[in-house]
Protein backbone atom coordinates (compact mmCIF):
# COMPACT_ATOMS: atom_id res chain seq x y z
CA UNK A 1 0.00 0.00 0.00
CA UNK A 2 2.84 2.37 0.96
CA UNK A 3 4.47 1.81 -2.41
CA UNK A 4 1.65 2.45 -4.20
CA UNK A 5 0.76 5.85 -2.58
CA UNK A 6 4.81 6.60 -3.16
CA UNK A 7 4.24 6.27 -7.05
CA UNK A 8 3.31 9.49 -9.06
CA UNK A 9 0.20 9.72 -10.92
CA UNK A 10 0.79 7.85 -14.38
CA UNK A 11 4.35 6.80 -13.35
CA UNK A 12 3.23 2.99 -13.79
CA UNK A 13 1.49 3.56 -17.42
CA UNK A 14 4.89 5.43 -18.45
CA UNK A 15 6.83 2.16 -16.88
CA UNK A 16 4.19 -0.30 -19.25
CA UNK A 17 4.60 1.48 -22.29
CA UNK A 18 8.72 2.34 -21.80
CA UNK A 19 8.65 -1.70 -21.27
CA UNK A 20 6.97 -2.27 -23.85
CA UNK A 21 9.30 -0.19 -26.42
CA UNK A 22 12.46 -1.76 -24.07
CA UNK A 23 11.44 -5.04 -25.30
CA UNK A 24 10.71 -4.33 -29.20
CA UNK A 25 14.46 -2.67 -29.24
CA UNK A 26 15.33 -5.93 -27.89
CA UNK A 27 14.29 -7.70 -31.14
CA UNK A 28 10.63 -8.38 -29.91
CA UNK A 29 7.68 -7.77 -32.01
CA UNK A 30 4.78 -5.72 -30.95
CA UNK A 31 2.30 -8.11 -31.84
CA UNK A 32 4.18 -11.09 -30.30
CA UNK A 33 4.26 -9.18 -26.51
CA UNK A 34 1.64 -10.47 -23.60
CA UNK A 35 0.73 -8.80 -20.25
CA UNK A 36 2.81 -10.55 -18.08
CA UNK A 37 5.87 -9.75 -20.09
CA UNK A 38 5.36 -6.49 -20.03
CA UNK A 39 4.34 -5.79 -16.80
CA UNK A 40 7.86 -8.50 -15.75
CA UNK A 41 9.91 -6.01 -18.18
CA UNK A 42 8.41 -3.08 -16.09
CA UNK A 43 8.71 -4.60 -12.86
CA UNK A 44 4.80 -4.13 -11.32
CA UNK A 45 2.09 -6.70 -10.59
CA UNK A 46 -0.42 -8.16 -13.83
CA UNK A 47 -3.39 -6.96 -12.36
CA UNK A 48 -1.96 -3.18 -12.38
CA UNK A 49 -1.98 -3.60 -16.15
CA UNK A 50 -5.79 -2.71 -16.33
CA UNK A 51 -5.70 0.19 -14.21
CA UNK A 52 -4.09 1.50 -17.11
CA UNK A 53 -4.58 -0.22 -20.44
CA UNK A 54 -7.76 -2.67 -21.80
CA UNK A 55 -5.21 -4.83 -23.31
CA UNK A 56 -1.93 -4.67 -25.73
CA UNK A 57 -3.73 -3.24 -28.65
CA UNK A 58 -4.68 -0.05 -26.37
CA UNK A 59 -1.61 0.17 -24.79
CA UNK A 60 -0.17 -0.23 -28.82
CA UNK A 61 -2.53 2.95 -29.31
CA UNK A 62 -1.34 5.15 -27.02
CA UNK A 63 2.11 4.22 -27.81
CA UNK A 64 0.91 5.52 -31.64
CA UNK A 65 -0.03 9.00 -29.60
CA UNK A 66 3.14 9.14 -28.61
CA UNK A 67 4.61 8.63 -31.83
CA UNK A 68 2.88 11.30 -32.74
CA UNK A 69 4.12 13.89 -30.81
CA UNK A 70 7.69 12.56 -31.93
CA UNK A 71 6.60 13.47 -35.63
CA UNK A 72 5.32 16.35 -34.59
CA UNK A 73 8.46 17.60 -32.84
CA UNK A 74 10.25 16.74 -36.34
CA UNK A 75 8.18 19.06 -37.78
CA UNK A 76 8.52 21.76 -35.89
CA UNK A 77 12.35 21.66 -35.72
CA UNK A 78 12.66 21.03 -39.16
CA UNK A 79 10.14 24.57 -39.77
CA UNK A 80 12.67 26.33 -37.40
CA UNK A 81 16.21 25.30 -39.15
CA UNK A 82 14.94 25.99 -42.83
CA UNK A 83 15.19 29.45 -43.85
CA UNK A 84 15.54 28.50 -47.28
CA UNK A 85 12.79 26.47 -49.65
CA UNK A 86 15.48 24.60 -51.21
CA UNK A 87 17.14 23.37 -48.02
CA UNK A 88 13.36 22.06 -46.93
CA UNK A 89 14.31 17.80 -48.20
CA UNK A 90 18.35 17.72 -47.34
CA UNK A 91 16.83 19.27 -43.65
CA UNK A 92 13.92 17.37 -42.89
CA UNK A 93 16.20 14.16 -44.22
CA UNK A 94 18.57 15.17 -41.76
CA UNK A 95 16.27 15.26 -38.77
CA UNK A 96 14.21 12.54 -39.35
CA UNK A 97 17.07 10.09 -39.38
CA UNK A 98 18.24 11.90 -36.39
CA UNK A 99 15.13 11.21 -34.76
CA UNK A 100 14.76 7.72 -35.58
CA UNK A 101 18.51 7.15 -34.25
CA UNK A 102 17.77 8.79 -31.13
CA UNK A 103 14.00 6.83 -30.71
CA UNK A 104 15.08 3.67 -32.66
CA UNK A 105 12.26 1.55 -30.49
CA UNK A 106 9.66 4.04 -31.47
CA UNK A 107 10.67 3.96 -35.19
CA UNK A 108 10.64 -0.19 -34.70
CA UNK A 109 7.34 0.08 -33.36
CA UNK A 110 6.05 2.24 -35.91
CA UNK A 111 7.54 0.13 -38.80
CA UNK A 112 5.90 -3.10 -37.01
CA UNK A 113 2.53 -1.32 -36.32
CA UNK A 114 2.07 -0.76 -40.20
CA UNK A 115 2.64 -4.56 -41.21
CA UNK A 116 1.14 -5.97 -38.09
CA UNK A 117 -1.61 -7.90 -37.14
CA UNK A 118 -3.63 -5.02 -35.08
CA UNK A 119 -5.55 -3.39 -37.73
CA UNK A 120 -6.53 -0.43 -34.80
CA UNK A 121 -2.57 -0.10 -34.62
CA UNK A 122 -2.31 -0.17 -38.10
CA UNK A 123 -5.03 2.51 -38.64
CA UNK A 124 -3.65 4.79 -35.62
CA UNK A 125 -0.15 5.18 -37.36
CA UNK A 126 -1.64 5.79 -40.80
CA UNK A 127 -3.20 8.60 -39.21
CA UNK A 128 0.06 9.88 -38.23
CA UNK A 129 0.92 9.98 -41.45
CA UNK A 130 -1.90 11.57 -43.36
CA UNK A 131 -1.29 14.17 -40.46
CA UNK A 132 2.13 14.40 -41.44
CA UNK A 133 1.48 14.65 -45.06
CA UNK A 134 -1.40 17.31 -44.34
CA UNK A 135 1.23 19.48 -42.10
CA UNK A 136 4.06 19.20 -45.29
CA UNK A 137 1.26 20.35 -47.73
CA UNK A 138 0.76 23.66 -45.42
CA UNK A 139 4.71 24.19 -45.43
CA UNK A 140 5.16 23.65 -49.12
CA UNK A 141 2.10 26.27 -49.70
CA UNK A 142 3.65 28.23 -47.60
CA UNK A 143 7.07 28.15 -48.95
CA UNK A 144 5.23 28.90 -52.34
CA UNK A 145 6.78 25.68 -54.36
CA UNK A 146 3.88 24.25 -55.34
CA UNK A 147 1.55 27.33 -56.60
CA UNK A 148 0.68 24.98 -59.72
CA UNK A 149 -0.31 22.08 -58.05
CA UNK A 150 -4.13 21.26 -57.05
CA UNK A 151 -4.65 20.79 -53.82
CA UNK A 152 -5.67 16.94 -54.76
CA UNK A 153 -2.14 16.77 -56.52
CA UNK A 154 -0.41 18.00 -53.56
CA UNK A 155 -2.28 15.67 -51.44
CA UNK A 156 -0.59 12.78 -53.71
CA UNK A 157 2.55 14.20 -54.17
CA UNK A 158 2.45 14.69 -49.59
CA UNK A 159 1.68 11.12 -49.51
CA UNK A 160 4.18 9.71 -52.00
CA UNK A 161 6.94 11.64 -49.56
CA UNK A 162 5.16 10.26 -46.60
CA UNK A 163 5.60 6.83 -48.18
CA UNK A 164 9.41 7.21 -49.80
CA UNK A 165 10.57 7.81 -46.51
CA UNK A 166 8.69 5.11 -44.28
CA UNK A 167 10.59 3.08 -47.07
CA UNK A 168 13.27 4.16 -46.21
CA UNK A 169 12.60 3.70 -42.34
CA UNK A 170 13.51 -0.01 -42.95
CA UNK A 171 16.37 0.49 -44.15
CA UNK A 172 17.48 2.69 -41.64
CA UNK A 173 16.40 0.32 -38.70
CA UNK A 174 18.27 -2.58 -40.55
CA UNK A 175 21.47 -1.04 -40.36
CA UNK A 176 23.79 -0.65 -36.71
CA UNK A 177 22.74 2.81 -35.57
CA UNK A 178 26.43 3.55 -35.16
CA UNK A 179 27.35 2.65 -38.78
CA UNK A 180 27.81 6.49 -39.98
CA UNK A 181 28.76 4.92 -43.61
CA UNK A 182 25.53 2.95 -44.04
CA UNK A 183 23.44 5.86 -42.49
CA UNK A 184 24.97 8.52 -44.69
CA UNK A 185 23.82 6.42 -47.72
CA UNK A 186 20.56 6.09 -46.62
CA UNK A 187 20.11 9.98 -45.84
CA UNK A 188 21.49 10.54 -49.66
CA UNK A 189 19.50 7.82 -51.23
CA UNK A 190 16.13 9.03 -49.09
CA UNK A 191 17.01 12.73 -50.61
CA UNK A 192 17.44 11.66 -53.54
CA UNK A 193 14.00 10.40 -53.75
CA UNK A 194 12.25 13.15 -52.38
CA UNK A 195 13.99 15.25 -54.99
CA UNK A 196 13.12 12.90 -57.78
CA UNK A 197 9.29 13.01 -56.95
CA UNK A 198 9.80 16.93 -56.43
CA UNK A 199 10.99 16.88 -59.79
CA UNK A 200 7.88 15.15 -61.42
CA UNK A 201 5.97 17.16 -59.17
CA UNK A 202 7.28 20.55 -60.59
CA UNK A 203 6.08 19.45 -64.24
CA UNK A 204 2.98 17.90 -63.44
CA UNK A 205 -0.09 19.75 -65.06
CA UNK A 206 -3.39 19.65 -62.84
CA UNK A 207 -5.20 21.06 -65.77
CA UNK A 208 -4.23 17.92 -67.83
Amino acid sequence: MAERQRRKPGETRDKLMSAALALVGKGRHFASLGIREVTRQAGVVPTSFYRHFRNMDDLGLQLVDELGLVLRRMMREARGNVLQADKLMDESVAIFISHAQNNRSFFLFMAQGLAGESRAIQEGIRSEMRFFASELANDLRRLRLVDHLSDSDLEMTCDLVVRSVAFSLTDLLGVSADDDYQVDQIRKRTTRFLQLIFVGAAHWNSRA
